[in-house]
C-alpha cells in the first residue's frame, strides 16, 4: 500500500514545527536558560577582559576608573588600552558570530564560514595593495582600505554566483567564492615575497587581533556592525522559511532573492568590517552557531541574537587567556580562538546527532 508524506511543518511565525519530543514550553525554557547564561558569561568576559592582563587590576579600581576615578597609571590601562579592545571584542565577536549564523542558514552548509563569500581574502588582497603600491602607512586608513577590498569581492563574488540560469544558488555563490578566493591568495601571497615591509605589516594582522587598537577604530566599523547586525536579525523569519525548501517558503511569503541578497549583504557588512578592525579571526563563526543550535534547535528567531551574544564572550575570554599564557608578552587572539575552536568542533563533530540546520 502507497504510504503519503507531508511536507515539514511551520508554526504562524514562519519557524520549524517545534520538536513534539518535550513540547514547546520545555524548548522555550532551555532556550531561555541558554539565552541567560550566555548574557552571564558575557558580562563575566567583558569584566574579565578590563581587570585581567600584564597588569592585573581589581574589579573596584576597573569601577572607578571607569567613572573617571582611580590611580592614574590603573586608570590610564582601563581608559586608553582595555576599553577599546572590550568594545572592539564585543563588535567584532558579534558580527563574526551572527554572520556564520547567516551563512550557514542561507547555504544549508554546516561548514560555511564568514570567509565562504571571499571577504577575508579581499580584505586581505586590499590591505597588501594599499602597502605594497599605495605606500599607506595609517593604521585607519588601512582598515577602510580592507573594507572595501572585502566588499569590492562580495559584490563580484555575487555576480558570478547570480549569473547564468538558476540566479545566485547557495552553491554557485559557494563555487564562486572559493574561486575568487584562491586568486586572491595567490595574489596577496606574490605581494608578501616581492615586499618585506609588506610581509612585516600582514603577519601581524594575519593572526587576527584585538590589541593595539583605539577608538578611532572602533568608532570607523560601528556603523557597519549596526547596520550589518540589524539587517541580519531581521532575516530570521525569512531563513526559517527557507529551511522548509524554496516552494515551502515561497508559500510562507518569503521572497527567495531578497532574502539572499540582504542576507549576503549582512554578511559583507559584518565580516569586512570585523576582518578589517581586527584580522581574520578562525573558528569563532564556524563554531559558535552549532554550539546555539545544539542549545535552541534550528529556529533562527533564537540562532541569531544567541550567536551575537555568545560569540563576543567566547571571543572576549580567548583573548584574556591570551594575554595571560605568556607573560609578558601575549598570544594573538586569532590564535587561541583556533586553539581553543578546533577540539569544540572537532566534540560537536563526533556527536551522533547534530543539531539540525
Amino acid at each position: 500500500m502507497a504510504t503519503s508524506t507531508s511536507p515539514p511543518r511551520a508554526d504562524p511565525d514562519g519557524g520549524p514545527a517545534p520538536s513534539p519530543a518535550g513540547g514547546p514550553a520545555r524548548g522555550r525554557r532551555r532556550r531561555t536558560a541558554g539565552l541567560l547564561l550566555a548574557v552571564l558569561l558575557l558580562l563575566v568576559a567583558v569584566a574579565a577582559s578590563l581587570a585581567l592582563g600584564s597588569r592585573s587590576i581589581p574589579l573596584g579600581t576597573v569601577a572607578e576608573a571607569l567613572t573617571g576615578g582611580g590611580p592614574a597609571q590603573d586608570a590610564l590601562v582601563v581608559r586608553e588600552l582595555r576599553v577599546p579592545r572590550t568594545l572592539l571584542g564585543l563588535g567584532v565577536g558579534a558580527a563574526l558570530g551572527l554572520a556564520g549564523a547567516l551563512m550557514q542558514a542561507l547555504t544549508r552548509n554546516p561548514l560555511a564560514d564568514p570567509g565562504l563569500l571571499g571577504v577575508n581574502s579581499g580584505a586581505a588582497a586590499a590591505m597588501v595593495t594599499a602597502v605594497g603600491l599605495l605606500g599607506v602607512t595609517s593604521r585607519s586608513s588601512l582598515v577602510w582600505a580592507s573594507m572595501a577590498g572585502a566588499a569590492v569581492v562580495s559584490v563580484v563574488v555575487y555576480v558570478l554566483g547570480a549569473s547564468g540560469r538558476g540566479g545566485a544558488t547557495p552553491v554557485r555563490l559557494a563555487l564562486a567564492g572559493t574561486a575568487v578566493s584562491a586568486a586572491l591568495v595567490a595574489y596577496t601571497s606574490a605581494q608578501l615575497l616581492l615586499d618585506a615591509e609588506v610581509f612585516d605589516r600582514y603577519r601581524f594582522w594575519q593572526t587576527g587581533s584585538l590589541a593595539g587598537q583605539d577608538l578611532t577604530v572602533v568608532r570607523q566599523v560601528a556603523p557597519f556592525l549596526v547596520v550589518g547586525t540589524v539587517l541580519g536579525l531581521a532575516q530570521a523569519r525569512p531563513l526559517n522559511a527557507l529551511a522548509l525548501g524554496e516552494d515551502s517558503g515561497r508559500a510562507l511569503g518569503a521572497s527567495i532573492g531578497r532574502t539572499r541578497v540582504l542576507t549576503a549583504l549582512a554578511v559583507t557588512l559584518l565580516c569586512g568590517a570585523a576582518t578589517a578592525a581586527a584580522g581574520p579571526v578562525w573558528f569563532l563563526g564556524l563554531a559558535v552557531p552549532h554550539v546555539v543550535r545544539a542549545l535552541t534547535g534550528p529556529d533562527q528567531r533564537w540562532v541569531l541574537p544567541l550567536s551575537c551574544v555568545l560569540a563576543p564572550a567566547l571571543l572576549l575570554i580567548a583573548d584574556v587567556v591570551g594575554r595571560l599564557v605568556a607573560p609578558p608578552g601575549e598570544l594573538q587572539v586569532g590564535i587561541v580562538t583556533a586553539l581553543l575552536g578546533a577540539p569544540v568542533l572537532i566534540a560537536l563533530v563526533r556527536r551522533r546527532r547534530l543539531a539540525q540546520l
